[in-house]
């Protein structure tokens, strides 16, 4: 269906296509046909799978890409398995996820790249909100240094073995972790103090005061 709006004399119309249900077609099942082949690896699952047994929880296929859910506690042999033996010698990503599910809460990824190969896999492991906690993979793919600090900062997740282990943005005495979907979207007043908003003021702990009902002195 195409809708078109008056315009002013000597302005032409933008045509604007609308399709209000779009069917599914069956082969978005398993191949999305804007995907390239890089991230369909039905190949390397097999092959994880035959290496791994049960410590491979869950495969998932997405619009045509691969992500492949592991034991926690494999993550490090996975990941040495998948660069050593595989060729995955990149580690282009690596953060947090809150599911904010009873179970099995958090995920970290791991965006692995091939650069020989031209592949790309996606990797993850669940942890529960009550035991957050992940082998660091920083003897494998250096890279997840800061990626590993970064997912402690947000959500809270510790990495077993990193060398250095802290806070990326957050001072080191903050107690909550902001990407947490519990976490107010406007902070939590008292938390986190501020600069002052004046030369001689005081500083601030309520960074959207006016939004919690406190109006600052003019």
């Amino acid at each position: 269906m195409s809708t078109t709006r008056e315009q002013p004399e000597g302005h032409e119309a933008l045509k604007f296509e609308f399709t209000p249900l779009d069917p599914p077609r069956p082969e978005q099942a398993t191949k999305n046909p804007m995907a390239k082949k890089t991230t369909w690896l039905p190949e390397v699952v097999d092959v994880l799978k035959e290496r791994f047994g049960e410590k491979v929880q869950e495969v998932e296929v997405y619009a045509g890409e691969h992500t492949v859910i592991v034991d926690r506690h494999e993550i490090v042999e996975v990941c040495r398995y998948l660069k050593e033996s595989l060729g995955f010698n990149y580690l282009a990503d690596l953060g947090g996820i809150d599911r904010f599910t009873e179970e099995d809460r958090f995920e970290v990824f791991y965006n692995l790249v091939s650069i020989e190969g031209g592949k790309r896999l996606r990797v993850k492991v669940r942890v529960d909100e009550n035991d957050p906690v992940v082998p660091s993979v920083v003897d494998i793919y250096p890279a997840a240094n800061w990626n590993e600090r970064e997912c402690w900062d947000m959500f809270g997740i510790r990495f077993k073995g990193h060398p250095d282990l802290r806070r990326m943005y957050m001072p080191e005495d903050f107690e909550y972790h902001p990407l947490r979907k519990e976490f107010p979207p406007l902070g939590i007043p008292g938390s986190l103090p501020l600069p002052p908003q004046k030369p001689d003021g005081e500083q601030e702990y309520d960074p959207f005061a006016r939004a919690h009902g406190k109006i600052p002195e003019e």
